[in-house]
C-alpha cells in the first residue's frame, strides 16, 4: 500500500525533527508527502526537506499573512520557478482570523494563480469561513489547476470546486463524529478528484484529537474516507495516490 500525505508541515513547529515525522510516515507506509510552504522562509524549507524521499515541496504565502506580500512576494516567486517545485501556495482566503484585510488577501491570491497558470503547476488553496468570495475571485479568473486544501464544505461546495476544475483534499476532520455534512461530501465526491491530507502538525484525526499531527496520521482520515465510499483501505490508498501523482505530477 502506498499514501500520499498532500498537505503538511514538516517539522513546522520543531517540537519534533522533520526527519523523524518521515521516518514514521514511511514506517506507516505514508510514501510520498507534499510539504507546504506559508512564506518564503518556510518554502525554502520545504524545498530543502525535499532531499527526503517521497518528499516534495510548495512555494506560497498564507493569507493570514499577505500583510508581508510585498516583502515576500519576490523570493517566493523566485523560489516557484526552481524546477523541483511541485505547486504554488497554499494561498487563499480566510474570514475567521480578523487578521489580515480581504483586499490584500485577494491581491496575494491573485497573484498566486497568475504565476500558478505561467508555471503550468497546481495551486493549493485555503478556505475558512471563505466559499463565497473565494468562489468569486477564482469564477473571475482565468482556468488554473488546483486542490482546495483541507475541505470543510459540504455538497454543494464540493459541486462548485469541481466546476472549477478543482480537486478535494479531505483531512482529520473527516473523522470527527458531528462531521457527518463532511463525509457526505466525501461520499458524494467523484472518485478521480478526492485527495487525502493531514494538514500537520494542525488538525489530528479523532483518535488523536488533542495531540499533535503528522503525515504517518493520515491512513486514520483515508480510513474515513474508504469508510463512506464502500472501500477497502487498499483501495482507497490507490484511489488516492493516482489522483495526488496526476495532480502533482509523476515523481
Amino acid at each position: 500500500m502506498q499514501v500520499f500525505d498532500t498537505h503538511c508541515h514538516l517539522g513546522y513547529d520543531d517540537k519534533v525533527s522533520a526527519a523523524d515525522e518521515h521516518a514514521r510516515a514511511i514506517a506507516a507506509q505514508v510514501t510520498g508527502m507534499l510539504c507546504v510552504g506559508t512564506d518564503a522562509e518556510s518554502s525554502q524549507h520545504a524545498r530543502e526537506l525535499s532531499r527526503l524521499p517521497g518528499v516534495r515541496w510548495s512555494a506560497g504565502l498564507h493569507p493570514n499573512d499577505a500583510t508581508r506580500f510585498a516583502a515576500e512576494w519576490p523570493a517566493i516567486e523566485a523560489l516557484a520557478r526552481s524546477p523541483d517545485c511541485s505547486a504554488i501556495g497554499e494561498t487563499g482566503l480566510d474570514c475567521y482570523r480578523d487578521r489580515t484585510p480581504l483586499d490584500q488577501q485577494e491581491t496575494s491570491l491573485r497573484a498566486h494563480l497568475q504565476l500558478a497558470r505561467e508555471l503550468d503547476l497546481p495551486v493549493i488553496l485555503h478556505c475558512r469561513d471563505a466559499f463565497l468570495p473565494l468562489f468569486a475571485v477564482m469564477r473571475s479568473e482565468p482556468p488554473f489547476r488546483g486542490v482546495m486544501h483541507c475541505f470543510s464544505g459540504a455538497t454543494d461546495e464540493v459541486r462548485q470546486s469541481l466546476d472549477l476544475g478543482l480537486y478535494v483534499s479531505f483531512a482529520g476532520p473527516l473523522t470527527y463524529p458531528k462531521n457527518d455534512a463532511l463525509r457526505a461530501a466525501a461520499a458524494f465526491a467523484p472518485a478521480d478528484r478526492i485527495v487525502v491530507e493531514t494538514d500537520s502538525p494542525f488538525l489530528p484525526p479523532q483518535v488523536f484529537r488533542g495531540k499533535r499531527n503528522e503525515p504517518a496520521h493520515v491512513v486514520h482520515t483515508l480510513q474515513a474516507l474508504a469508510t463512506v465510499r464502500g472501500l477497502s483501505l487498499a483501495a482507497a490508498a490507490d484511489l488516492t495516490f493516482a489522483n495526488s501523482l496526476r495532480l502533482f505530477g509523476e515523481a
